[in-house]
């Protein structure tokens, strides 16, 4: 499933579960692991959260690593910081 259609779901009020790919969260997200993905904003979710958000025109499931201005900070699990953004779309609740 591509992000726009997990975004599309999410808009909608659904909860997603998928298989993303990538070595960026490992330990806690294994490459084509299932994760279940609800629907969150930015107001909902806190420093330690792993959400789905766009950050330079790229969406990532990555973890909250700082919060500041009505913003947060996106990094990797292995300390790698993204960037800043407004944008979430959702919360993983399970792995």
């Amino acid at each position: 499933m591509s992000w726009t259609a997990v975004v599309e779901k999410l808009r909608r009020g659904e909860t997603v579960t998928m298989k993303p790919q990538g070595t960026s969260m490992t330990p806690r997200i294994q490459s084509g692991q299932l994760v279940t993905i609800i629907p969150a904003t930015i107001d909902e979710v806190e420093v330690g959260d792993v959400v789905l958000s766009k950050v330079k025109g790229m969406y990532r499931l990555h973890l909250i690593s700082g919060r500041r201005d009505g913003r947060v900070q996106i990094s990797n699990n292995k300390g790698h910081v993204n960037g800043w953004t407004k944008i979430v779309h959702g919360k993983v609740v399970d792995v």
